[in-house]
């Protein structure tokens, strides 16, 4: 185990098998959204299906669920168009991926998990995602994004459509800095092909599902998930939680075990055991009258309030680092900014 260990309990990180924004999906939202702290800003991000010609539409309607079916938590929706590398609306563009800095909801969801994975590794986009996350923010992360998080990743699309052999590439690995070596499969239970074809674990059936666990080395666990549930990872109390309606599976070559909606399990069922070695503190109390703040850091930070009244993310952000570089640290909260030493 790296120096990741040392480290703060990061955010809770929900994983959907499906139904995101059906009716079963909509309470398990809102039992995270009651946990934290407003106000609610919800980035969603277009990359996993930034290669279709829609993915703005995907995106905006599960702003569109979010606003309407959550709207009693009053949740300030950012729509991150970060799409594909190279180009104006790249996830590498920081004018496009500010906001997420802001957020403390985050979802990415359906889409293609190669995808994903070629075009967010390594950007600004991911660091923003892992800073926030590891900052208390919760991830809600559903469909090809599951998979693409994992540290070994199907490649549904030319294996089922294409009819590539059955083979595994490597993933983004978020969870690998806290001992999870997971492969991520969602539509755990899918039967959309009926008595005909078996297109259960998400769309490979359980004969190329054997072949894929064979492939796997023996640090790796699958992680099944089935349609409309949802496995809640709760990095503080490292343990699972299964909400929705159907259940959740762990697979290793040694054994295979499943978990009913309302049951939890522990990471070391995962094959963790990571441990958090300090509980995140509260946030801590404005500074004595007599520190005088100084007038740069002062105007810099009513100028950055200006900016995130205006949604100018950019310029927010490139403030927030001025302040760091002068040796302070804004904290926002529902009463205002915050500064420290």
């Amino acid at each position: 185990m790296d120096d990741q260990r040392q480290m703060f309990p990061p955010g809770k990180l929900v994983l959907f098998g499906s139904g995101e924004t059906s009716p079963s999906g909509q309470p398990i939202h809102e039992r995270l959204l009651r946990e934290l702290t407003p106000p609610i800003h919800v980035a969603i991000l277009e990359t996993p299906a930034g290669f279709q010609p829609n993915s703005a539409t995907v995106a905006g309607k599960v702003g569109e669920f979010i606003e309407k079916r959550l709207q009693n938590f009053a949740p300030q929706v950012h729509i991150i168009a970060a799409r594909k590398r190279g180009t104006p609306l790249s996830p590498d563009n920081p004018a496009i991926v500010a906001p997420i800095l802001e957020c403390n909801y985050i979802f990415m969801g359906p889409g293609s998990p190669t995808y994903m994975v070629r075009q967010l590794a390594g950007t600004v986009a991911l660091r923003h995602v892992i800073e926030r996350h590891r900052a208390g923010a919760y991830l809600c992360i559903a469909s090809a994004a599951a998979l693409a998080v994992s540290a070994r990743v199907i490649p549904v699309y030319e294996v089922f459509k294409v009819g590539d052999e059955p083979h595994w590439v490597d993933g983004l690995n978020l969870l690998g800095p806290y001992g999870l070596d997971l492969a991520i499969v969602p539509h755990w239970n899918n039967a959309e092909g009926g008595e005909e074809l078996d297109t259960s674990r998400c769309f490979m059936g359980q004969a190329r599902m054997e072949e894929l666990r064979r492939q796997l080395p023996d640090s790796t666990r699958i992680l099944g998930i089935d349609e409309h549930t949802a496995v809640v990872l709760d990095f503080e109390q490292t343990c699972c939680l299964v909400l929705g309606k159907g259940t959740v599976t762990t697979w290793s070559r040694q054994e295979e075990c499943i978990y009913q909606a309302g049951g939890t399990f522990p990471f070391s069922e995962l094959g963790s055991d990571w441990r958090p070695t300090a509980t995140r503190a509260k946030a801590a109390p404005p500074p004595p009258e007599e520190e005088a703040l100084p007038p740069q850091v002062a105007e810099w930070i009513e100028q950055r309030e200006r900016a995130r009244a205006a949604r100018d993310w950019a310029t927010a952000d490139a403030l927030r680092r001025q302040i760091a570089d002068l040796g302070y640290q804004v904290e926002d909260t529902p009463q205002g900014p915050r500064w420290r030493k």
